[in-house]
């Protein structure tokens, strides 16, 4: 049961209905309480207790005989029922935006990188250092060495599907389990998988640690997953890695280091074999970081070479961390990279045919890129559409434990600003608050 002063959310419909939009644009409150009672079924004693007035004056207002004019008041009731402050002519009010949503690079664990070589390899707890005790006397199998390359390709599916914050201590303790088997491993091919299978879960590290926006202790894996392909020299998995790093100095707005880091993973794996479909990956990442950088005949160049490397693919060979760049995942990125440049038009429907093509399972990308079609279509002046695309992004951002989904929630919440007392901008922000509260 509610406590007297606990604030409670009005039903979506009621906040966008239009006399509702037309009484609090008036500031008429006894057209709003009346509303309140009869649409929300919260009588007047109840408002009273919520707004911190007296059930008397709520009465009064509602007959009539009295008016709300000081602005303290008016505040109070906003915060009591919930109402955006949009509605009323405020400001928006701290509760707009829940707590929850709040993004930070230290938000579940201590943002340290690891030593990019062997400081990372100590056991994560007690239990951890004796199952690796029990193990020290078996004989590294080429079995050991397939399982681990199929818990890999576990892992990224159910980090598509569901984000990466649950997976980052299975994935740090493979690594750490790979490490040993390592140390313990003489000089062939079965210690050179070992090390692959090593840099690819340290990359998976950096990975999972920059999508929850812990972005040093991101570089700090990603520094070891170069050292580890450095050490096997896969030249195509140092220039995935680079690419990693590339798109992370995207999203922290250091664009002209993300360009740096895209050239130099395109000159280390530009003479590989069969390089075309990493080639590019290589260059919409480069797109991206022109994009940011407002340089629309770089990020057209980069788009182009993207789309000619892979019709030159074809369907041929390709490194399997490299397939999910496949005719989709190269038409939605187009479409984001132009909508960074800003040619929203052109950028629509390009991420909405993306998003109609991928699978259901991508949860996570799903929801990124409906944030970015939102983004466009509220750019492109639709701001209902964009509305109703945003609200479908947050069905599949509740399923996904991802702080860079909400990052993308944030932003695209202060593109609302200016549209903060439109109804369909009110239905998103109620619905926005339920999906985080």
């Amino acid at each position: 049961m509610a406590t007297a002063y606990e604030p409670r959310e009005l039903p979506s419909a009621l906040l966008t209905d239009p006399e509702m939009i037309r009484a609090c644009r008036t500031r008429d409150f006894a057209g709003i309480f009346t509303l309140v009672r009869r649409r929300a079924g919260i009588y007047g004693s109840r408002i009273a207790g919520l707004c911190g007035m007296t059930p008397s004056r709520v009465g009064e207002i509602m007959a009539g005989q009295r008016r709300l004019a000081h602005i303290d008041v008016i505040e109070r009731v906003a915060d009591g029922l919930r109402i955006p402050g949009a509605m009323l002519g405020l400001a928006r009010r701290p509760w707009e935006l829940p707590a929850d949503s709040e993004v930070t690079e230290v938000a579940q664990e201590p943002d340290e990188p690891p030593a990019p070589a062997r400081a990372a390899s100590a056991p994560l707890s007690t239990e951890l250092d004796g199952i690796l005790h029990r193990v020290a006397g078996q004989k590294v199998s080429r079995s050991a060495l397939t399982a681990l390359q199929s818990s890999i390709e576990d892992y990224w599916r159910r980090d598509d599907q569901h984000g990466g914050a649950a997976l980052r201590p299975a994935v740090v303790g493979q690594l750490h389990y790979a490490q040993q088997l390592i140390d313990r491993t003489g000089e062939g091919p079965l210690r050179r998988g070992l090390m692959t299978v090593a840099a690819e879960l340290a990359r998976m590290a950096g990975w999972a640690y920059f999508d929850a926006r812990q972005y040093s202790t991101a570089r700090g894996y990603f520094a070891q997953a170069l050292q580890l392909a450095q050490r096997v020299d896969d030249r195509q998995f140092i220039a995935n890695v680079l690419s990693c790093l590339s798109l992370q100095a995207t999203y922290e707005g250091d664009a002209r280091e993300a360009a740096a880091l895209a050239s130099a993973a395109q000159d280390t794996a530009r003479h590989t074999e069969s390089p075309d479909l990493v080639m590019a990956m290589l260059h919409m990442r480069e797109a991206f970081a022109h994009a940011t950088l407002r340089s629309p005949a770089e990020c057209h160049r980069a788009i182009a070479k993207a789309h000619t490397h892979f019709e030159r693919h074809g369907s041929g060979p390709a490194p399997q961390w490299v397939r999910y760049f496949d005719e989709t995942k190269l038409i939605v990125d187009t479409g984001i990279a132009l909508a960074q440049l800003g040619e929203h038009r052109q950028a629509e429907p390009l991420i909405a045919e993306g998003l109609r093509r991928e699978h259901r399972d991508q949860q996570r990308g799903r929801a990124l890129h409906a944030f970015w079609l939102a983004s466009t279509q509220l750019h492109n002046g639709a701001l209902e559409q964009a509305c109703s695309t945003a609200d479908s992004a947050l069905d599949l951002a509740t399923h996904v434990d991802s702080p860079r989904v909400v990052g993308h929630v944030r932003e695209f919440h202060t593109r609302l600003n200016d549209h903060a007392s439109e109804a369909p901008v009110v239905a998103f922000e109620a619905k926005m608050r339920a999906a985080f509260g």
